[in-house]
């Protein structure tokens, strides 16, 4: 993991599949990898799935757009899985809006809401969010929720959808092997299987990319400039300077919208007015 204080290059340098820049390139580019680990993490088998080309789903004017780490769906699933290795104190509140907007995005009008898709959200932390030494449960490698009677929790909502929460820091405790080697790779041990040891080469293909490499140098600089001048990350208006600040050293509209979430309909309004 990175430590403290880490320039950008260094950053870089040392960065593993457990970095969302590179966990987000490595995926999104790899379809087929994509697909594997997502019946690696949920024990199904999927026929195909096709990415979605924009990181940004937006629902009504001035609602709150989100960007999706990746997002991939077929005829009949959804799936949003996003590396998370720190903390935000707010993922659950996160799953169930990215749950929504999914839904959003999948129901197109005039359908039925029984055409919706099996909706699954899944990230991969490296700390326990849900550790509670004072509960039986505390330290599970990976945390599951679907609707349920409150009543009696054998009555199920089934509305299909589904979160996960996998603990890369309790890797240990998964029976299945696959999983765990994957899980091990996040917390920085060596690659164990193939599927590991193909996620590792792409890692570092993904470091030589210069392309990425710059676009990441970026991204760090322009969040290290929000931090330092006290400026809240999620705010729209601290996410319009950045946007305005990343026009300036030329990145495309397309990087732009990428790297501060923001539409890419408003990153180019933006720019028609510089």
């Amino acid at each position: 993991m990175n430590e403290p204080n880490q320039t950008p290059e260094e950053k870089w340098e040392q960065a593993t599949i457990a970095n969302n820049f590179i966990f987000y390139k490595v995926m999104r580019n790899n379809p087929d990898v994509c697909k594997e680990l997502l019946e690696i993490l949920l024990k199904i088998e999927i026929d195909h799935i096709d990415m979605r080309c924009e990181e940004t789903i937006e629902t009504d004017f001035g609602s709150k757009g989100i960007r999706l780490d990746v997002y991939a769906k077929n005829e009949t699933k959804a799936f949003n899985i996003e590396m998370q290795t720190s903390d935000t104190k707010e993922l659950p509140e996160r799953a169930r809006y990215y749950q929504g907007t999914i839904d959003v995005d999948c129901l197109k009008s005039g359908q039925k809401y029984k055409e919706l898709k099996d909706s699954y959200v899944i990230f991969i932390c490296k700390d326990d969010i849900f550790k509670n030494e004072k509960d039986e449960y505390y330290g599970l490698p990976c945390y599951s929720f679907e609707n349920l009677c409150r009543e009696n929790n054998s009555v199920k909502l089934n509305d299909r959808t589904l979160k996960y929460f996998f603990i890369a820091d309790n890797c240990d405790k998964i029976l299945d092997e696959r999983q765990k080697a994957f899980m091990k790779l996040v917390i920085g041990h060596k690659a164990s299987d193939d599927f590991s040891r193909k996620i590792e080469q792409l890692t570092e293909d993904a470091k030589h990319n210069m392309q990425w490499k710059r676009q990441y140098m970026e991204w760090e600089r322009q969040r290290t400039y929000d931090f330092e001048n006290g400026k809240e990350a999620g705010s729209h208006d601290a996410k319009i300077e950045s946007a305005r600040n990343a026009l300036a050293m030329n990145l495309t509209p397309e990087q732009v919208s990428q790297i501060t979430s923001l539409p890419l309909e408003e990153v180019l309004a933006l720019k028609e007015k510089a």
